[in-house]
């Protein structure tokens, strides 16, 4: 099991995570504030990673922001002989970014013979994918890979609604 990164890792990534939801809500550290409840010092405080909410202020803050706090899977990767890598699962992107990928097929084939996970995790839909994967042009070695990932999540969507 990777190292658990300390409290102060968490307080910053943490009040990113606030400061990008305001900005993204297009408001003023005193609105967002006087919205949800707190002082417009102590979310700077958040924000800056010099304290750490609760929870429950963080959905708070959050809500007040316009979002809402969503649990999603951590994804690792094995890197394979061939030089290519392969998660344990798949994700998915925000729509805008996962809209603007142009000629799919071919930059997703790309991605998965030669992508790094930096690169796979910014730019590759699982749902997207799962849905071209029939059609991808891709080395053997990569395709029997990627296989059992891709099926799973075909399974895991497949009965999603049961």
């Amino acid at each position: 099991m990777d190292q658990i990164p300390d409290v102060r890792y968490w307080a910053e990534s943490g009040g990113l995570l606030l400061k990008r939801a305001r900005h993204a809500a297009s408001l003023p550290q005193l609105a967002l504030a006087e919205a949800s409840g707190t002082s417009r010092t102590t979310l700077s405080a958040y924000e800056h990673g010099r304290k750490s909410p609760t929870l429950e202020t963080a959905g708070r803050i959050l809500d007040a922001a316009g979002f809402r706090l969503a649990v999603e899977w951590k994804v690792e990767f094995t890197r394979y002989p061939g030089g290519f890598h392969v998660p344990d699962r798949l994700w998915r992107l925000p729509v805008g970014r996962a809209l603007a990928v142009r000629r799919r097929r071919e930059v997703y084939a790309e991605l998965l013979r030669e992508g790094s996970p930096e690169e796979l995790l910014a730019a590759v839909d699982g749902a997207f994918l799962v849905d071209l994967w029939a059609e991808l042009e891709l080395p053997a070695e990569v395709r029997e890979a990627w296989e059992p990932v891709v099926e799973t999540a075909r399974r895991t969507e497949e009965t999603a609604f049961l």
